[in-house]
């Protein structure tokens, strides 16, 4: 099976959907995107409100994640320089209305992976051409978004799922093998799989019912060595 045009094949079957039932006209006055200047204003609301939960879902949903899955394919790179790199850039380009910087999980499985280079010390050159055509790309983020909304959810869904199946598959391997976690991986797996939410937090509640469940085995009598 290639592997490597299962993404780009995921593509072309939404763009082909999208063609068939939008016509051309509809990307009319999308074509070319806009930078306005946006005035920082400061409120105790918008911060509690806006900012906290902004960044509590972006370290829970990209930076984790995307932690994750570099220690999955044997990388630790720093992460005090990442995140203080990150913040500053996230900080300058909100000045024009961009979404946070951050290390994204998908983005992160498709350069870091065998796919990108058989040769672990070679995968950063996929990195940096793929921040490149990011670069590129960026001139058509008005169309982009457009076909993006408008296509079905499933194909959007398809995509992103496609490119994350060889960093699922390699996480779930390194969760469950040592026995003592397995259950606690399993629980963490499950429960943010269900899409179980209290209080509309969905992606924390997996990792902190894993944890629970992580301290519970380890303070139960069985789990203790014998003295």
């Amino acid at each position: 099976m290639a592997r490597l045009y299962a993404v780009p094949a995921a593509v072309a079957v939404a763009l082909g959907r999208w063609r068939s039932t939008h016509p051309w006209a509809a990307l009319s006055g999308a074509l070319w995107p806009g930078v306005t200047f946006v005035q920082p204003v400061f409120t105790w609301e918008a911060m509690v409100g806006i900012a906290l939960p902004l960044f509590v879902v972006t370290m829970a949903s990209q930076n984790i994640p995307g932690l994750a899955v570099l220690a999955t394919y044997n990388y630790a790179p720093p992460t005090r320089p990442i995140f203080l790199v990150t913040g500053a850039a996230s900080a300058l380009t909100a000045l024009g209305g961009a979404p946070t910087v951050n290390l994204a999980a998908i983005t992160a499985a498709l350069c870091a992976s065998p796919d990108a280079d058989p040769n672990p010390a070679r995968r950063w050159q996929a990195a940096f051409v793929g921040g490149i055509g990011y670069i590129l790309f960026a001139g058509l983020a008005g169309v982009t978004a457009v076909m993006v909304t408008r296509s079905p959810p499933i194909l959007i869904e398809a995509v992103a799922g496609l490119a994350l199946v060889g960093a699922f598959g390699a996480a779930l391997m390194g969760a469950v093998q040592v026995e003592a976690n397995r259950t606690a991986a399993l629980v963490t797996m499950l429960v943010t799989a269900s899409g179980l939410s209290f209080v509309g937090w969905v992606r924390l509640l997996g990792p902190a019912a894993g944890r629970a469940v992580h301290l519970l085995h380890w303070r139960s009598p069985v789990s203790q060595p014998a003295k």
